[in-house]
């Protein structure tokens, strides 16, 4: 599976990728590196949140591996440089996140436990953050700790421009109706991050923004627009499952959870929350950061890798 190499975004050095294909035929595009430098610390795991792809993460397998991680990833079905559900491949689409709970295990059955030294320690963003919270709810998760950027566990009110109640609704209708496939309503088929730096919601780093798009507007083929409506009606179930009363306590996998005080995208109060109810579980943070974190400005992300060195005890010179 061919990855896009830019001079600002260069594919780091020994990348083995490849492909799983899926029991219903879907192929979901994996790369892994080994570490760049010792000691051993185990393989990081990376998930990206919705629409996100490889190439986008390339500069934090980087800083993970020069951390002495080996690092595996993954584009999630229907993104990226795997392969889409619906003739429209703009379309964000899945039926329900048990799908990417399956995708999950496929991978980490296929390449990590096989090909990666453990222990095996996951980093994911927003809807890959909730798909990994999912398996900390579950007996027997592979990973030993997770850390967290801005997880998925409800939307920002002003995200959907309805009140939540009247967005899930509309969602579990929608499907009822036939319309799992259409786009939500206003949706398109434009690429948020191929747009102008202005005004997005995602990062305050202009360089970052431009590296980003320069990876879609080489190859348009990674991107994706709008969610559908069952995608919405997924994720809204999703939600649910980690949002409810008891979930945080029933985790068992210490986490570490990065909260974005400038958040526009998910809801930094339900996120902060959920971290109150945790039993082994810490969050930070980061008041001055939009949605995406590890997209963010350098200042941000030093604040992140000095809290995610602390806790995975780690020498403060070794970056």
């Amino acid at each position: 599976m061919k990855l896009v190499a830019l001079a600002k975004n260069p594919v780091p050095g020994g990348a083995v990728p490849g492909e799983l294909k899926a029991s219903d035929g879907t192929r979901l595009r994996f790369v892994r590196w080994d570490a760049t430098r010792g000691p051993r610390r185990g393989t990081v795991c990376l998930f990206g949140g919705r629409g996100e792809f490889a190439e986008k993460y390339f500069e934090v397998v980087a800083d993970l591996r020069r951390r002495g991680f080996a690092v595996a990833t993954m584009d999630w079905r229907g993104q990226g440089g795997s392969s889409r559900p619906l003739a429209d491949p703009r379309k964000g689409h899945v039926n329900s996140f048990s799908e990417y709970d399956r995708d999950l295990t496929l991978f980490m059955k296929e390449i990590v436990l096989p090909d990666c030294p453990p222990p095996f320690m996951a980093l994911g963003h927003s809807m890959g953050a909730n798909i990994l919270l999912r398996n900390a709810g579950r007996p027997g998760s592979w990973f030993e700790r997770m850390i967290l950027s801005a997880p998925m566990i409800a939307f920002a009110d002003n995200k959907v421009g309805y009140p939540q109640s009247i967005a899930r609704a509309y969602a579990e209708a929608g499907c009822l109706l036939g319309f799992g496939r259409s786009y939500v309503k206003g949706g398109s088929d434009v690429v948020v991050e191929q747009g102008p730096f202005e005004g997005n919601q995602l990062t305050s780093d202009r360089e970052r923004w431009y590296r980003n798009k320069s990876v879609l507007d080489t190859n348009p083929a990674l991107g994706l627009g709008s969610p559908t409506v069952g995608w919405l009606r997924a994720a809204y179930r999703s939600m649910g499952l980690v949002s409810a009363p008891d979930y945080a306590g029933s985790v068992r996998v210490p986490m570490m959870i990065f909260v974005a005080g400038k958040d526009e995208i998910v809801s930094s109060r339900a996120i902060e929350d959920f971290a109150v109810g945790l039993k082994v579980g810490t969050h930070v943070l980061l008041p001055s950061a939009r949605h995406e974190i590890l997209q963010e400005a350098d200042s941000i992300r030093l604040r992140f890798w000095a809290a995610f060195d602390a806790y995975m005890g780690l020498d403060e010179r070794v970056a």
